[in-house]
């Protein structure tokens, strides 16, 4: 069986998950305090808020606190000559080839979030679907992003 990846992406990646996350919990709370609201004015029984609630909490201390340090944990991912190899999931790990002749296009893109910590992610293009390297230090993608697209055009001329 294949060793897996070496390269792991930035220690910051939990700080921006975490925001992320955040950003959408409290979206998440709000709809909760609304349908509270809801409850209240038309005098419905409580305890489908309490249910809410409590759904809410477990969430918010799973997405917000446990989930971004294993996601980190289980991010890798390195390139070779004629495949880049990434493997990423908590439950289900997804361990993926990408063929070098394959590859159409690499980008880099950086949202308001990872840009606030020097963060940038490179998606990889092939015919079929994208693939993506989250949260790399913004130096680090760059020069991946120039590897990469060097070496499909390498393996462009071989065919």
């Amino acid at each position: 069986m294949r060793q897996p990846p070496k390269n792991t992406i930035a220690t910051d990646a939990i700080k921006a998950w975490r925001i992320t996350a955040s950003i959408y919990e409290i979206i998440f709370w709000i709809a909760i305090i609304g349908f509270a609201i809801v409850t209240y004015y038309f005098e419905l029984p409580y305890w489908y808020v309490l249910i809410a609630a409590f759904i809410g909490i477990i969430s918010t201390y799973l997405s917000v606190i446990v989930l971004p340090k294993i996601r980190f944990r289980r991010w890798r991912y390195e390139i070779f000559e004629q495949e880049i190899y990434i493997q990423h999931g908590i439950l289900i790990m997804s361990r993926t080839l990408v063929p070098m002749i394959r590859v159409q296009h690499v980008d880099t893109k950086q949202g308001p979030i990872l840009k606030k910590y020097q963060l940038a992610s490179v998606t990889i293009s092939t015919a079929a679907t994208t693939h993506e390297i989250p949260a790399l230090l913004e130096e680090d993608a760059s020069e991946l992003r120039d590897r990469i697209s060097a070496l499909a055009r390498v393996d462009e001329d071989d065919v």
